[in-house]
């Protein structure tokens, strides 16, 4: 005689017992971001093809025509060039956050019971670890380029350090830049202004050889003492960092909350 069998109820799906942690969500975030550049090669290849092509022209094109007076133009611009690469490849960023809208991934986001907060330190988490890699190749190819350092590893590790904290601050810039603009196009667009000020500063040639009228602007934006912050690094000094620095909590402290209250009312 055979056993009747059991038949257990279906389970029931429901929601879970308690929202997941920020850190968690914010995890999840940033592992999705880092699948889609690993699995994009158009977005890292081009990332490091730009970063060269830029250093080979300022480099070798514009180099002979370029004097800084008690330096090489080659160990003057690079370390102004990796200091401010970020604001080269943060335009990819701020495409992707307007992208992410515009396809309604954002939006999937946004219906699940996660802090908006989760979303902003995913994103930044993620895109900071690809400006890690953007800042490591275009320091190695300074070297190839010809920089050489001349005041001990030590050193170029704070200078590094510097570039680092830099790219935390840019990554929330941009993803700001994405969360208002109304379209990848333009969020292209409006992430030009970096050109403007990565150009009209002390990353390419010093300022004091800027007519008397621009001097001002390019002395007092923030992007030149993050760069004189990162020369001074490297001759084992420490002016400007205080500065820099202060110039790095104060965007994080005004663009961070913009980034959460946008992601609020996305």
């Amino acid at each position: 005689m055979t056993q009747p069998t059991m038949t257990l109820p279906p389970a029931v799906i429901g929601r879970p017992a308690a929202p997941p942690a920020a850190l968690t969500a914010a995890a999840q975030v940033a592992i999705r971001v880092l699948r889609k550049f690993v699995r994009t090669p158009g977005l890292w290849a081009m990332g490091i093809v730009q970063s060269a092509l830029f250093l080979f022209a300022f480099r070798y094109v514009f180099g002979g025509a370029a004097h800084v007076p008690g330096s090489s133009y080659v160990d003057y611009l690079v370390p102004g060039y990796v200091a401010t690469i970020v604001l080269f490849t943060g335009g990819g960023i701020a495409v992707a956050v307007a992208d992410d809208r515009a396809q309604g991934l954002t939006d999937r986001l946004l219906s699940l019971p996660i802090p908006r907060l989760a979303l902003v330190l995913g994103r930044a988490s993620a895109d900071f670890a690809t400006n890690v890699w953007s800042i490591l190749f275009t320091a190695a190819a300074g070297f190839l380029f010809g920089f050489r350092l001349v005041d001990g590893a030590a050193h170029a590790l704070g200078a590094l350090g510097l570039c680092l904290v830099y790219g935390v601050v840019f990554t929330v810039v941009f993803m700001v830049i994405g969360l208002f603009a109304p379209n990848a196009q333009a969020a292209q667009g409006m992430s030009m202004i970096a050109f403007v000020l990565a150009f009209i500063s002390s990353t390419y040639v010093p300022v004091a050889t800027m007519p008397g009228w621009l001097q001002a602007f390019a002395r007092y934006q923030p992007i030149t003492p993050m760069v004189d912050a990162v020369h001074a690094q490297l001759a084992g000094s420490t002016s400007d960092v205080a500065l820099a620095l202060a110039w790095s909590a104060a965007l994080l402290l005004v663009f961070t909350p913009i980034a959460v209250l946008r992601y609020r009312r996305a």
